[in-house]
Protein backbone atom coordinates (compact mmCIF):
# COMPACT_ATOMS: atom_id res chain seq x y z
CA UNK A 1 0.00 0.00 0.00
CA UNK A 2 2.73 2.73 0.74
CA UNK A 3 4.06 1.38 -2.54
CA UNK A 4 1.46 2.20 -4.32
CA UNK A 5 0.75 5.58 -2.63
CA UNK A 6 4.74 6.71 -3.25
CA UNK A 7 3.85 6.27 -6.93
CA UNK A 8 0.98 9.16 -7.13
CA UNK A 9 4.40 11.36 -6.97
CA UNK A 10 6.05 8.85 -9.77
CA UNK A 11 3.48 8.71 -12.21
CA UNK A 12 6.09 10.62 -14.59
CA UNK A 13 8.69 9.58 -16.41
CA UNK A 14 11.46 11.48 -14.55
CA UNK A 15 11.68 12.26 -10.89
CA UNK A 16 13.50 15.89 -10.30
CA UNK A 17 14.98 16.93 -6.92
CA UNK A 18 15.36 20.35 -8.93
CA UNK A 19 13.05 22.95 -7.17
CA UNK A 20 10.62 25.27 -8.50
CA UNK A 21 12.08 27.56 -5.59
CA UNK A 22 15.25 27.46 -3.79
CA UNK A 23 17.15 24.28 -3.18
CA UNK A 24 20.16 23.38 -1.08
CA UNK A 25 22.21 24.52 -4.44
CA UNK A 26 20.90 27.52 -4.05
CA UNK A 27 23.07 27.94 -0.62
CA UNK A 28 26.43 28.13 -2.24
CA UNK A 29 24.95 30.59 -4.00
CA UNK A 30 24.75 32.97 -1.00
CA UNK A 31 28.56 31.97 -0.45
CA UNK A 32 28.93 33.88 -4.09
CA UNK A 33 27.00 36.73 -2.99
CA UNK A 34 29.14 37.54 -0.25
CA UNK A 35 31.97 37.18 -2.33
CA UNK A 36 30.83 39.94 -4.26
CA UNK A 37 30.65 42.40 -1.68
CA UNK A 38 32.50 45.12 -1.47
CA UNK A 39 32.60 45.78 2.15
CA UNK A 40 34.58 43.06 4.43
CA UNK A 41 32.06 41.90 6.34
CA UNK A 42 34.69 40.46 9.06
CA UNK A 43 35.89 42.65 11.65
CA UNK A 44 37.57 40.03 14.18
CA UNK A 45 35.58 38.55 17.21
CA UNK A 46 35.52 35.34 19.16
CA UNK A 47 34.04 32.70 16.53
CA UNK A 48 30.97 31.19 17.74
CA UNK A 49 29.88 27.51 17.86
CA UNK A 50 27.28 27.56 14.91
CA UNK A 51 26.21 24.20 17.00
CA UNK A 52 24.48 26.58 19.18
CA UNK A 53 22.50 28.30 16.72
CA UNK A 54 20.40 25.51 15.21
CA UNK A 55 17.77 23.52 16.79
CA UNK A 56 18.36 19.81 17.57
CA UNK A 57 15.44 18.07 14.96
CA UNK A 58 17.51 19.37 12.00
CA UNK A 59 17.68 16.49 9.59
CA UNK A 60 20.70 17.68 7.68
CA UNK A 61 23.63 20.20 9.13
CA UNK A 62 26.51 21.51 7.54
CA UNK A 63 29.31 24.65 8.52
CA UNK A 64 32.35 25.89 7.94
CA UNK A 65 33.99 27.97 10.40
CA UNK A 66 36.07 30.34 7.37
CA UNK A 67 33.93 30.57 4.22
CA UNK A 68 37.31 32.12 2.41
CA UNK A 69 39.38 29.04 3.53
CA UNK A 70 37.08 26.47 2.72
CA UNK A 71 36.63 28.08 -0.97
CA UNK A 72 40.14 29.20 -1.34
CA UNK A 73 41.75 25.43 -2.52
CA UNK A 74 38.75 25.10 -5.22
CA UNK A 75 40.36 28.46 -6.70
CA UNK A 76 43.75 27.34 -6.00
CA UNK A 77 43.65 23.93 -7.59
CA UNK A 78 45.83 23.11 -10.64
CA UNK A 79 42.69 22.83 -12.95
CA UNK A 80 41.43 25.77 -11.89
CA UNK A 81 44.18 28.15 -12.24
CA UNK A 82 44.83 26.90 -15.45
CA UNK A 83 42.27 27.57 -17.29
CA UNK A 84 40.94 30.62 -15.26
CA UNK A 85 42.43 34.20 -16.27
CA UNK A 86 42.08 35.44 -12.53
CA UNK A 87 41.03 34.16 -9.05
CA UNK A 88 37.74 35.65 -7.17
CA UNK A 89 39.15 37.55 -3.69
CA UNK A 90 37.62 35.71 -1.10
CA UNK A 91 39.43 38.23 1.43
CA UNK A 92 35.80 39.67 2.39
CA UNK A 93 34.76 36.47 3.48
CA UNK A 94 37.99 35.43 6.24
CA UNK A 95 36.26 34.44 9.25
CA UNK A 96 33.16 35.00 8.18
CA UNK A 97 31.24 31.48 9.56
CA UNK A 98 28.22 29.80 7.72
CA UNK A 99 26.04 26.81 9.31
CA UNK A 100 22.76 25.24 7.15
CA UNK A 101 20.47 23.40 8.66
CA UNK A 102 18.00 21.59 6.71
CA UNK A 103 14.74 21.08 9.08
CA UNK A 104 12.54 19.24 6.53
CA UNK A 105 11.30 18.58 3.03
CA UNK A 106 7.87 18.89 1.04
CA UNK A 107 7.59 16.88 -1.68
CA UNK A 108 4.79 18.02 -4.72
CA UNK A 109 3.99 16.93 -8.13
CA UNK A 110 4.09 18.90 -11.29
CA UNK A 111 1.72 18.14 -14.11
CA UNK A 112 2.96 18.64 -17.73
CA UNK A 113 0.70 17.22 -19.45
CA UNK A 114 -2.24 14.59 -18.98
CA UNK A 115 -0.18 12.22 -18.92
CA UNK A 116 3.24 13.41 -17.58
CA UNK A 117 3.87 15.04 -14.22
CA UNK A 118 7.36 15.77 -12.39
CA UNK A 119 7.83 15.25 -8.84
CA UNK A 120 9.83 18.66 -6.94
CA UNK A 121 11.57 18.31 -3.33
CA UNK A 122 11.72 21.00 -1.46
CA UNK A 123 13.59 21.40 1.68
CA UNK A 124 12.71 23.69 4.30
CA UNK A 125 16.18 25.49 5.13
CA UNK A 126 18.06 28.22 7.20
CA UNK A 127 21.15 29.62 6.71
CA UNK A 128 23.18 31.47 9.68
CA UNK A 129 26.17 33.41 8.96
CA UNK A 130 27.79 34.87 11.74
CA UNK A 131 29.65 37.93 9.79
CA UNK A 132 31.92 39.17 12.60
CA UNK A 133 31.03 42.49 11.35
CA UNK A 134 29.17 45.60 12.39
CA UNK A 135 25.33 44.77 12.91
CA UNK A 136 24.61 47.62 10.30
CA UNK A 137 26.66 46.33 7.64
CA UNK A 138 25.17 43.02 8.09
CA UNK A 139 21.40 44.62 7.63
CA UNK A 140 23.09 46.30 4.77
CA UNK A 141 24.24 43.21 3.56
CA UNK A 142 20.79 41.04 3.96
CA UNK A 143 19.09 43.96 1.89
CA UNK A 144 21.06 44.63 -0.82
CA UNK A 145 23.65 41.55 -1.38
CA UNK A 146 20.43 38.85 -0.39
CA UNK A 147 17.90 40.68 -2.14
CA UNK A 148 19.63 40.72 -5.01
CA UNK A 149 20.28 37.15 -4.95
CA UNK A 150 17.02 36.33 -4.29
CA UNK A 151 15.67 38.74 -7.36
CA UNK A 152 18.30 36.51 -9.87
CA UNK A 153 16.23 33.31 -8.15
CA UNK A 154 12.77 34.64 -9.04
CA UNK A 155 13.69 35.95 -12.43
CA UNK A 156 11.95 39.18 -11.61
CA UNK A 157 12.29 41.28 -9.08
CA UNK A 158 10.10 40.42 -5.75
CA UNK A 159 8.96 43.22 -3.13
CA UNK A 160 10.48 43.66 -0.01
CA UNK A 161 8.82 44.13 3.00
CA UNK A 162 11.36 45.43 5.78
CA UNK A 163 10.45 45.10 9.39
CA UNK A 164 11.41 45.32 13.29
CA UNK A 165 10.73 41.73 14.30
CA UNK A 166 12.03 39.63 17.12
CA UNK A 167 14.89 42.27 18.18
CA UNK A 168 16.17 42.48 14.52
CA UNK A 169 15.54 43.51 11.28
CA UNK A 170 13.33 41.49 9.13
CA UNK A 171 13.04 41.37 5.48
CA UNK A 172 10.47 39.16 3.46
CA UNK A 173 10.88 38.91 -0.39
CA UNK A 174 7.68 38.02 -2.15
CA UNK A 175 8.00 36.45 -5.58
CA UNK A 176 5.17 37.52 -8.51
CA UNK A 177 4.26 33.54 -7.66
CA UNK A 178 3.71 33.98 -3.92
CA UNK A 179 7.01 32.46 -3.04
CA UNK A 180 8.09 33.83 -0.31
CA UNK A 181 12.39 34.07 1.36
CA UNK A 182 13.15 35.29 4.50
CA UNK A 183 16.39 37.09 6.30
CA UNK A 184 16.53 38.32 9.82
CA UNK A 185 19.52 40.39 11.20
CA UNK A 186 20.04 40.14 14.87
CA UNK A 187 23.98 41.30 16.20
CA UNK A 188 25.39 40.51 12.83
CA UNK A 189 24.46 37.43 12.36
CA UNK A 190 22.10 36.54 9.57
CA UNK A 191 19.14 34.30 9.04
CA UNK A 192 18.60 33.25 5.88
CA UNK A 193 15.98 30.89 4.31
CA UNK A 194 12.97 29.55 2.28
CA UNK A 195 10.71 28.57 5.96
CA UNK A 196 10.06 31.20 8.22
CA UNK A 197 9.08 28.44 11.18
CA UNK A 198 12.78 27.15 10.47
CA UNK A 199 14.04 30.84 11.17
CA UNK A 200 11.33 30.67 14.50
CA UNK A 201 13.06 27.35 15.46
CA UNK A 202 16.63 29.09 15.16
CA UNK A 203 15.29 31.99 17.65
CA UNK A 204 13.49 29.67 19.71
CA UNK A 205 17.20 28.41 20.47
CA UNK A 206 18.51 31.40 20.91
CA UNK A 207 16.32 32.28 23.70
CA UNK A 208 16.99 28.91 25.24
CA UNK A 209 13.27 27.92 24.82
CA UNK A 210 14.17 24.55 22.87
CA UNK A 211 17.73 22.75 22.72
CA UNK A 212 20.26 22.68 20.08
CA UNK A 213 21.85 20.33 17.89
CA UNK A 214 24.68 20.69 20.12
CA UNK A 215 22.75 18.95 22.59
CA UNK A 216 22.44 15.81 20.59
CA UNK A 217 25.80 14.98 21.29
CA UNK A 218 25.95 14.09 17.62
CA UNK A 219 28.42 16.84 16.01
CA UNK A 220 31.86 16.68 17.70
CA UNK A 221 33.97 19.80 17.76
CA UNK A 222 35.44 20.43 13.97
CA UNK A 223 39.39 19.56 14.17
CA UNK A 224 41.73 22.22 13.27
CA UNK A 225 42.25 22.41 9.45
CA UNK A 226 38.49 21.60 8.81
CA UNK A 227 37.41 23.48 5.57
CA UNK A 228 33.80 22.05 6.42
CA UNK A 229 31.69 19.88 8.06
CA UNK A 230 28.27 18.36 8.21
CA UNK A 231 25.93 15.84 9.52
CA UNK A 232 22.54 13.45 8.37
CA UNK A 233 20.49 12.66 11.69
CA UNK A 234 18.48 9.11 11.30
CA UNK A 235 15.35 11.04 11.26
CA UNK A 236 16.98 12.79 8.05
CA UNK A 237 18.35 9.49 6.34
CA UNK A 238 15.05 8.13 6.62
CA UNK A 239 13.55 10.91 5.11
CA UNK A 240 16.06 11.41 1.98
CA UNK A 241 15.47 7.61 1.56
CA UNK A 242 12.03 7.96 0.33
CA UNK A 243 13.13 10.69 -1.93
CA UNK A 244 16.17 8.28 -3.22
CA UNK A 245 13.12 5.78 -3.48
CA UNK A 246 11.08 7.85 -5.52
CA UNK A 247 13.93 9.23 -7.74
CA UNK A 248 15.12 5.63 -8.88
CA UNK A 249 11.40 4.14 -9.41
CA UNK A 250 11.14 7.33 -11.69
CA UNK A 251 14.36 6.31 -13.62
CA UNK A 252 13.47 2.50 -13.79
CA UNK A 253 11.13 2.65 -16.61
CA UNK A 254 7.68 3.00 -18.16
CA UNK A 255 6.83 -0.64 -16.04
CA UNK A 256 4.83 0.56 -12.79
CA UNK A 257 5.45 -2.47 -11.24
CA UNK A 258 8.65 -2.56 -11.46
CA UNK A 259 8.81 1.03 -9.92
CA UNK A 260 6.18 0.04 -7.65
CA UNK A 261 8.52 -2.42 -6.02
CA UNK A 262 11.85 0.21 -6.49
CA UNK A 263 9.70 2.96 -4.41
CA UNK A 264 8.61 0.78 -1.72
CA UNK A 265 11.84 -1.81 -1.44
CA UNK A 266 14.29 1.19 -1.84
CA UNK A 267 13.80 3.58 0.84
CA UNK A 268 13.44 0.40 3.70
CA UNK A 269 16.26 -0.92 2.64
CA UNK A 270 18.45 2.70 3.31
CA UNK A 271 16.39 3.44 6.59
CA UNK A 272 17.09 0.10 8.00
CA UNK A 273 20.96 0.33 6.92
CA UNK A 274 22.37 3.45 7.77
CA UNK A 275 22.17 4.95 11.42
CA UNK A 276 23.51 8.77 10.22
CA UNK A 277 26.34 9.67 8.36
CA UNK A 278 29.00 12.22 8.93
CA UNK A 279 31.26 14.16 6.39
CA UNK A 280 34.79 16.53 6.74
CA UNK A 281 36.49 18.03 4.14
CA UNK A 282 40.35 19.09 4.70
CA UNK A 283 43.00 20.37 2.62
CA UNK A 284 45.75 17.83 1.49
CA UNK A 285 49.34 17.83 -0.82
CA UNK A 286 46.88 15.68 -3.30
CA UNK A 287 43.74 18.16 -3.21
CA UNK A 288 40.70 17.96 -0.84
CA UNK A 289 39.62 15.00 0.87
CA UNK A 290 35.76 14.40 1.54
CA UNK A 291 35.54 12.05 4.45
CA UNK A 292 32.12 10.00 4.97
CA UNK A 293 31.48 8.43 7.93
CA UNK A 294 28.78 5.72 7.05
CA UNK A 295 27.05 4.41 10.45
CA UNK A 296 25.38 1.14 10.36
CA UNK A 297 23.60 -1.13 13.29
CA UNK A 298 26.45 -2.98 14.99
CA UNK A 299 25.24 -6.14 13.52
CA UNK A 300 25.11 -5.21 9.98
CA UNK A 301 28.31 -3.51 10.24
CA UNK A 302 30.14 -6.41 12.09
CA UNK A 303 28.90 -8.78 8.98
CA UNK A 304 29.97 -7.02 6.21
CA UNK A 305 33.91 -5.99 7.63
CA UNK A 306 34.05 -9.93 8.28
CA UNK A 307 33.06 -11.12 4.69
CA UNK A 308 34.43 -7.84 2.61
CA UNK A 309 37.89 -7.96 3.50
CA UNK A 310 40.78 -7.18 1.28
CA UNK A 311 42.23 -9.80 -0.69
CA UNK A 312 46.39 -9.67 -1.66
CA UNK A 313 46.70 -7.04 -4.01
CA UNK A 314 48.30 -8.12 -7.45
CA UNK A 315 50.77 -6.05 -9.43
CA UNK A 316 47.97 -4.20 -11.68
CA UNK A 317 50.11 -3.61 -15.10
CA UNK A 318 48.80 -6.08 -16.49
CA UNK A 319 45.44 -5.28 -15.96
CA UNK A 320 46.00 -2.05 -16.27
CA UNK A 321 46.86 -2.71 -20.06
CA UNK A 322 43.57 -2.99 -21.38
CA UNK A 323 42.52 0.13 -20.10
CA UNK A 324 41.83 2.91 -22.67
CA UNK A 325 42.35 6.08 -22.40
CA UNK A 326 39.70 7.29 -22.78
CA UNK A 327 38.06 5.79 -19.43
CA UNK A 328 36.56 8.45 -17.41
CA UNK A 329 36.37 5.91 -14.30
CA UNK A 330 38.24 2.72 -13.17
CA UNK A 331 36.97 1.37 -9.98
CA UNK A 332 39.10 -2.38 -8.93
CA UNK A 333 37.31 -4.68 -6.11
CA UNK A 334 39.71 -6.16 -4.17
CA UNK A 335 37.82 -8.80 -1.91
CA UNK A 336 39.28 -11.92 -0.39
CA UNK A 337 36.53 -13.84 -1.58
CA UNK A 338 34.12 -12.06 -3.51
CA UNK A 339 30.94 -14.60 -3.59
CA UNK A 340 31.17 -15.11 -0.05
CA UNK A 341 31.08 -11.25 -0.13
CA UNK A 342 28.00 -11.37 -2.49
CA UNK A 343 26.03 -13.53 -0.26
CA UNK A 344 26.77 -11.58 2.88
CA UNK A 345 25.54 -8.40 1.16
CA UNK A 346 22.15 -10.19 0.33
CA UNK A 347 22.20 -11.50 3.47
CA UNK A 348 22.39 -7.86 5.49
CA UNK A 349 20.11 -6.23 2.90
CA UNK A 350 17.59 -9.14 3.16
CA UNK A 351 17.44 -8.95 7.11
CA UNK A 352 16.69 -5.15 6.49
CA UNK A 353 12.97 -5.62 5.06
CA UNK A 354 10.01 -7.78 5.18
CA UNK A 355 9.84 -11.27 3.93
CA UNK A 356 7.75 -10.42 0.53
CA UNK A 357 10.49 -7.29 -0.54
CA UNK A 358 13.55 -9.32 0.68
CA UNK A 359 11.92 -12.21 -1.60
CA UNK A 360 11.68 -9.46 -4.54
CA UNK A 361 15.21 -7.93 -3.88
CA UNK A 362 16.89 -11.66 -4.09
CA UNK A 363 14.60 -11.83 -7.77
CA UNK A 364 15.77 -8.37 -8.42
CA UNK A 365 19.78 -9.15 -7.31
CA UNK A 366 20.30 -11.53 -10.03
CA UNK A 367 19.56 -8.24 -12.61
CA UNK A 368 22.01 -5.78 -10.70
CA UNK A 369 25.01 -7.28 -13.38
CA UNK A 370 23.70 -7.07 -16.39
CA UNK A 371 24.90 -3.78 -17.33
CA UNK A 372 28.15 -6.17 -17.89
CA UNK A 373 26.49 -8.87 -19.87
CA UNK A 374 26.28 -10.73 -16.66
CA UNK A 375 23.27 -13.35 -15.64
CA UNK A 376 24.39 -14.86 -13.00
CA UNK A 377 25.99 -13.01 -10.57
CA UNK A 378 26.19 -15.72 -7.74
CA UNK A 379 28.65 -18.40 -9.96
CA UNK A 380 30.40 -15.83 -11.87
CA UNK A 381 31.47 -14.22 -8.58
CA UNK A 382 32.54 -17.90 -7.38
CA UNK A 383 34.87 -18.28 -10.78
CA UNK A 384 36.71 -15.08 -10.35
CA UNK A 385 40.28 -14.11 -8.71
CA UNK A 386 40.49 -11.64 -5.76
CA UNK A 387 40.44 -8.68 -7.77
CA UNK A 388 37.08 -7.49 -10.50
CA UNK A 389 37.60 -3.97 -12.45
CA UNK A 390 35.05 -2.00 -14.05
CA UNK A 391 35.68 0.52 -16.36
CA UNK A 392 33.16 3.33 -17.41
CA UNK A 393 33.61 5.70 -20.54
CA UNK A 394 29.93 7.56 -19.80
CA UNK A 395 28.50 9.12 -16.93
CA UNK A 396 25.03 6.90 -17.43
CA UNK A 397 26.41 3.77 -17.12
CA UNK A 398 25.95 2.46 -20.39
CA UNK A 399 29.31 2.04 -21.99
CA UNK A 400 31.27 -0.20 -19.49
CA UNK A 401 32.99 -3.48 -18.85
CA UNK A 402 34.35 -5.76 -16.48
CA UNK A 403 37.58 -6.37 -16.58
CA UNK A 404 38.77 -10.39 -14.39
CA UNK A 405 41.58 -12.46 -14.07
CA UNK A 406 40.89 -15.92 -13.47
CA UNK A 407 43.09 -19.09 -13.21
CA UNK A 408 41.91 -22.26 -14.71
CA UNK A 409 39.83 -24.05 -17.62
CA UNK A 410 36.91 -24.86 -14.34
CA UNK A 411 36.93 -21.55 -13.82
CA UNK A 412 36.76 -20.30 -17.03
CA UNK A 413 33.94 -23.02 -17.64
CA UNK A 414 31.83 -21.35 -14.87
CA UNK A 415 32.24 -17.88 -16.66
CA UNK A 416 30.90 -18.87 -19.78
CA UNK A 417 27.54 -20.25 -17.88
CA UNK A 418 27.32 -16.80 -16.03
CA UNK A 419 26.66 -14.80 -18.57
CA UNK A 420 23.82 -13.49 -21.29
CA UNK A 421 23.05 -16.30 -23.55
CA UNK A 422 26.39 -16.31 -25.48
CA UNK A 423 27.10 -19.07 -28.99
CA UNK A 424 31.10 -20.23 -28.08
CA UNK A 425 30.48 -22.62 -30.11
CA UNK A 426 31.93 -20.75 -32.64
CA UNK A 427 34.44 -17.52 -31.61
CA UNK A 428 34.26 -14.75 -34.01
CA UNK A 429 37.57 -14.47 -33.63
CA UNK A 430 39.97 -17.31 -31.65
CA UNK A 431 43.82 -16.30 -30.73
CA UNK A 432 46.49 -18.34 -28.88
CA UNK A 433 44.64 -19.10 -25.51
CA UNK A 434 41.93 -16.45 -26.56
CA UNK A 435 39.11 -15.08 -28.61
CA UNK A 436 35.92 -13.01 -28.81
CA UNK A 437 32.11 -13.95 -28.93
CA UNK A 438 29.17 -11.96 -28.92
CA UNK A 439 25.47 -12.36 -27.81
CA UNK A 440 23.22 -12.95 -30.79
CA UNK A 441 21.69 -8.87 -31.10
CA UNK A 442 25.60 -8.21 -30.67
CA UNK A 443 25.55 -5.62 -28.13
CA UNK A 444 27.65 -7.85 -25.35
CA UNK A 445 31.27 -9.11 -25.68
CA UNK A 446 32.76 -11.72 -24.63
CA UNK A 447 36.86 -11.58 -24.68
CA UNK A 448 39.13 -13.90 -23.69
CA UNK A 449 42.88 -12.77 -23.58
CA UNK A 450 45.93 -14.86 -22.07
CA UNK A 451 47.84 -18.12 -22.20
CA UNK A 452 46.60 -21.64 -21.32
CA UNK A 453 47.66 -20.85 -17.91
CA UNK A 454 48.40 -17.90 -15.75
CA UNK A 455 47.57 -14.04 -16.65
CA UNK A 456 44.55 -14.74 -18.20
CA UNK A 457 41.43 -12.59 -18.46
CA UNK A 458 38.03 -12.06 -19.37
CA UNK A 459 36.95 -8.56 -20.46
CA UNK A 460 33.17 -8.77 -20.31
CA UNK A 461 30.57 -5.87 -21.21
CA UNK A 462 29.38 -3.63 -23.67
CA UNK A 463 30.53 -4.56 -27.52
CA UNK A 464 32.05 -1.19 -28.10
CA UNK A 465 33.52 -0.68 -24.60
CA UNK A 466 35.10 -4.22 -24.92
CA UNK A 467 36.17 -3.33 -28.40
CA UNK A 468 38.24 -0.28 -27.01
CA UNK A 469 39.76 -2.56 -24.15
CA UNK A 470 40.83 -4.40 -26.76
CA UNK A 471 42.75 -2.09 -28.95
CA UNK A 472 43.95 -0.71 -25.91
CA UNK A 473 46.00 -4.13 -25.04
CA UNK A 474 48.00 -3.94 -28.64
CA UNK A 475 49.03 -0.74 -27.90
CA UNK A 476 49.94 -0.78 -24.26
CA UNK A 477 53.88 -0.48 -25.34
CA UNK A 478 52.92 2.75 -26.74
CA UNK A 479 50.62 4.05 -23.97
CA UNK A 480 52.88 3.44 -21.03
CA UNK A 481 53.97 6.41 -20.92
CA UNK A 482 50.77 8.66 -21.01
CA UNK A 483 49.68 10.86 -17.99
CA UNK A 484 46.61 8.42 -18.05
CA UNK A 485 48.25 5.61 -17.78
CA UNK A 486 50.58 7.03 -15.13
CA UNK A 487 47.65 8.12 -13.22
CA UNK A 488 46.16 4.82 -13.22
CA UNK A 489 49.32 3.09 -12.30
CA UNK A 490 50.21 5.28 -9.59
CA UNK A 491 46.67 4.96 -8.14
CA UNK A 492 46.81 1.14 -8.33
CA UNK A 493 49.96 0.19 -7.74
CA UNK A 494 49.88 1.33 -4.32
CA UNK A 495 49.46 -0.84 -1.23
CA UNK A 496 45.93 0.01 0.14
CA UNK A 497 43.46 -1.65 2.53
CA UNK A 498 40.30 -0.85 0.73
CA UNK A 499 38.19 -2.94 -0.65
CA UNK A 500 36.93 -0.83 -3.87
CA UNK A 501 39.15 1.94 -5.37
CA UNK A 502 38.18 4.25 -8.01
CA UNK A 503 39.89 6.68 -10.16
CA UNK A 504 38.17 9.40 -12.45
CA UNK A 505 38.49 12.14 -14.30
CA UNK A 506 35.91 15.22 -14.83
CA UNK A 507 36.10 16.91 -18.00
CA UNK A 508 32.86 19.62 -17.06
CA UNK A 509 33.23 20.95 -13.50
CA UNK A 510 36.50 23.04 -13.88
CA UNK A 511 34.53 25.24 -16.38
CA UNK A 512 31.50 25.18 -14.71
CA UNK A 513 32.77 26.72 -11.29
CA UNK A 514 35.00 28.85 -13.97
CA UNK A 515 31.43 30.37 -15.33
CA UNK A 516 29.99 30.67 -12.00
CA UNK A 517 32.62 32.13 -9.07
CA UNK A 518 34.77 33.57 -11.79
CA UNK A 519 32.50 35.15 -13.90
CA UNK A 520 34.75 35.26 -17.78
CA UNK A 521 34.77 32.81 -21.03
CA UNK A 522 37.73 30.12 -21.45
CA UNK A 523 36.91 29.34 -25.45
CA UNK A 524 37.09 25.70 -26.08
CA UNK A 525 39.48 25.19 -23.25
CA UNK A 526 39.81 21.70 -22.10
CA UNK A 527 40.40 21.12 -18.84
CA UNK A 528 40.22 18.04 -16.44
CA UNK A 529 40.31 17.49 -13.08
CA UNK A 530 40.70 13.72 -11.32
CA UNK A 531 38.99 12.22 -8.20
CA UNK A 532 40.44 8.82 -6.00
CA UNK A 533 37.70 7.20 -3.94
CA UNK A 534 38.59 4.43 -1.59
CA UNK A 535 35.78 2.75 0.55
CA UNK A 536 36.56 0.93 3.36
CA UNK A 537 34.61 -1.25 5.83
CA UNK A 538 34.64 -0.90 9.60
CA UNK A 539 33.02 -2.45 13.03
CA UNK A 540 30.86 1.11 12.95
CA UNK A 541 30.13 0.90 9.27
CA UNK A 542 31.38 2.07 5.97
CA UNK A 543 34.48 4.51 5.65
CA UNK A 544 34.82 6.68 2.10
CA UNK A 545 37.32 9.02 1.39
CA UNK A 546 37.42 10.98 -1.99
CA UNK A 547 40.26 13.01 -2.97
CA UNK A 548 39.91 15.13 -5.93
CA UNK A 549 40.21 18.64 -7.39
CA UNK A 550 37.64 20.38 -6.00
CA UNK A 551 36.03 18.69 -3.31
CA UNK A 552 32.28 18.18 -2.49
CA UNK A 553 31.75 21.86 -2.29
CA UNK A 554 33.40 22.32 -5.56
CA UNK A 555 31.10 19.82 -6.81
CA UNK A 556 27.83 21.54 -5.57
CA UNK A 557 29.15 24.68 -7.55
CA UNK A 558 29.39 22.90 -10.67
CA UNK A 559 25.93 21.73 -10.38
CA UNK A 560 24.47 24.90 -9.15
CA UNK A 561 26.21 26.23 -12.41
CA UNK A 562 25.04 23.35 -14.60
CA UNK A 563 21.21 23.67 -13.60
Amino acid sequence: MKAMQAMKVVRSQRFSSRSSTMSPLSLLLLSLCLCGSAVNLSCGSKPTDLRTLVPAETLVYLETNDLAAALQPIVDSKPFTEVAKSKPDFSALKGVQLAVAVTGFETSEEKLTDERSVGRVQPRFVAVADTHAWNFQAVGFAEKKLGSFVEKIYDSPPTLDKTDKNGGKYFTWTAKDGRKTYALVIDAVIYFGNDETAIDKCLAVKRGEADSILKTGKILPAVPGTLASGYVSTDGIAQIANIVGLKFASEAGENSEVQSAIAGILPQLIRNSVTDITWTAVKTEQGIEDKYQITMPSEQAAVLKETLVPGVQNEPKKTIAFIPPDAIAVTRYNLKNPQIAWRSLLLVTGKNMDPLNAKILTAFSEGLLEAYGIADPETFLGAVDSEIWTVGFDTEGEQSTVVVPFKSDADLSKLKTSVVEIDFSKPIEAALGGGFWTSEDKETTFLLSGGASGNRFLILGDSDSVKKCREANFSYLNKEGSLQYKGFYQTFAGNSNAAAITYGTDKTSTLAIIDLIAREGHGDTQAVSTYLTETRFTKTGIDRRTTSDFGLIGSIIAHLAQD
